[in-house]
């Protein structure tokens, strides 16, 4: 059965707002090579891949999306060199310096994904931008924005084990009564609905140590595009794409 009948929907906002996912997740990925096919620095890439971020935030919102959880800088990502590890904080500090409150006014509540307090020394002024955006928005009730900065999905799934292997091993709780609504309440995640649908810009087909827990039933959805070009109607695309599957969750 045909869901957008004869003359098929253009655009994401058109459709049944059921038929959009609750919880979006994306790999940004490609700013680099976006700058590179344009003889620039990388640097120049991730510059550009802000501005798409800020777009793709807006349109989420505007479609009354619940969450939308990006993939901002993961635990390994330390390892990229000073200069682009540089650039990529001074653009995380500089977006919430300019953005905190536009999204405050649009009820966006903010979540870090991540371990804040673990980012490197000399990056103290990121760590208190990012506690001061969490307060701010804290009481917000409009698009969930989670930041997966810092982030590692093994290391997230050790981090909530280990915490509850300390409260069992305290006598707080029994090691049966660990169930899945338990171990939820340890993720980042806490109080976000699962993850629906992910994208991945830039053709790569992996995961990369991104929300391996939330992921479990989650569609997947990637394309060539390279994240700076990843604009509305790209994200339509995507969101078309998932309003036509039919997901069973190990089902027939």
């Amino acid at each position: 059965m045909a869901i957008f009948g004869k003359d098929e929907a253009k655009a994401a906002v058109q459709l049944d707002h059921t038929l959009l996912p609750r919880h979006v997740a994306i790999i940004m990925d490609g700013n680099g090579r976006w700058a590179q096919r344009r003889g620039m620095p990388r640097t120049f890439g991730h510059k550009a891949g802000v501005e798409a971020l800020r777009e793709i935030i807006q349109y989420s919102d505007e479609l009354g999306i619940e969450a939308l959880t990006i993939y901002a800088f993961s635990a390994e990502n330390w390892k990229r060199s000073a200069e682009e590890v540089g650039a990529l904080m001074g653009l995380l500090l500089e977006y919430f310096t300019k953005e905190l409150e536009e999204l405050h006014k649009k009820n966006v509540r903010i979540r870090i994904l991540g371990d804040i307090d673990g980012m490197p020394q000399g990056l103290e002024r990121q760590k208190s931008a990012l506690h001061a955006a969490i307060e701010r928005t804290k009481d917000n009730t409009g698009l969930q924005l989670g930041i997966a900065l810092n982030y590692g999905g093994q290391q997230e799934i050790l981090h909530a084990a280990q915490r509850l292997a300390k409260r069992a091993a305290d006598g707080e709780i029994a090691p049966e009564a660990i169930d899945k609504a338990m171990f939820e309440k340890e993720l980042y995640t806490n109080g976000m609905p699962d993850v629906d649908f992910l994208i991945r810009t830039s053709g790569e087909m992996r995961l990369s140590n991104f929300l391996l827990y939330q992921l479990a039933y989650a569609e997947f959805y990637n394309t060539d595009t390279l994240w700076p070009d990843f604009d509305r109607k790209a994200y339509d695309q995507a969101l078309l794409s998932y309003a036509k599957r039919n997901r069973r969750f190990g089902g027939v």
